[in-house]
């Protein structure tokens, strides 16, 4: 199912390989430029040596839990991403999402949430209940929600509570400040920060990361969007999480080693151990 990502220019070099081994929480195999054999192996190469890779649609979400069997060091994620959502879901679709939650190496409902970014008003409530929907799914099969929220903080929180949260909520490529950090650790939501805390503008996030506690956060690519400086903008893949995930070290005061096998740690505490 490999797909052109859109990114622009050459796949970056690698970074520097971590010394502790640390995962990909969230990232698309399906649209890298390079095969999941290599994807995989350049991850393993800089010690990354697991991800989840997310499905948007039940099309893509089926391929991701395909890799998954057929990979021991991928598990995957399923869903009908917000803004596939927003024109309504029917029904077969969800009985089929919820059948696909069950298949071994699914380890989370995601990515759904809400999107009012890309998303006109109109179409908000068919979003809405869509992530209803998706909220129920995780409870009903014990899987981690993997939460997609682009400028809906408020709905997406007040629904979250609304439908009674699933044990364990992963806020992917988290997009709050401070006080949205504090908010989700006292609601025991884990926080997944993406490329995006390294651009030169993203100060709010780096503060939303500085102050969340260390066992509720994750690292991951999004891969192949949201590529870490210096080279926004190119081809991202899961081999890139150390160029993130020692900013995140450095921006919390925290020892590299340490950091990552605390992100180790907490991947295995959101999804399972594999």
């Amino acid at each position: 199912m490999a797909r052109n990502s859109g990114r622009v220019g050459d796949p970056p070099p690698p970074p520097e390989p971590l010394a502790v081994p640390a995962v990909d929480a969230h990232c698309h195999l399906d649209l890298m430029d390079a095969s999941v054999d290599e994807a995989i192996a350049a991850a393993l190469a800089v010690g990354i040596t697991r991800m989840v890779t997310v499905g948007i649609d039940l099309p893509t979400s089926r391929w991701q839990a395909e890799i998954a069997a057929a990979h021991p060091e991928v598990r995957a994620a399923v869903a009908i991403h917000p803004n596939e959502a927003a024109a309504g879901v029917d029904e077969a679709t969800f009985e089929a999402l919820t059948a696909l939650a069950r298949a071994d190496g699914v380890v989370a409902v995601g990515e759904t949430g809400l999107d009012y970014y890309r998303t006109p008003p109109e179409q908000h409530a068919a979003q809405q209940e869509s992530f209803r929907r998706h909220i129920a799914i995780a409870k009903d099969t014990g899987r981690a929600l993997m939460i997609h929220d682009r400028e809906a903080h408020e709905d997406t929180l007040r629904i979250l509570a609304e439908e009674g949260a699933p044990e364990r909520v992963v806020f992917h490529a988290f997009s709050g400040d401070a006080e949205m950090a504090k908010v989700c650790a006292d609601a025991g939501y884990v926080m997944s920060f993406a490329g995006n805390v390294t651009f030169k503008n993203a100060e709010a996030l780096r503060e939303a990361a500085a102050i969340a506690p260390q066992e509720l956060l994750l690292v991951e690519t999004d891969a192949p969007y949201l590529t870490p400086v210096p080279w926004r903008g190119r081809p991202g893949g899961p081999y890139l999480v150390p160029l993130t995930l020692r900013l995140l070290a450095q921006t919390r005061g925290t020892a590299v080693d340490e950091f990552a096998a605390a992100i180790a740690a907490n991947a295995e505490r959101t999804f399972g151990p594999w």
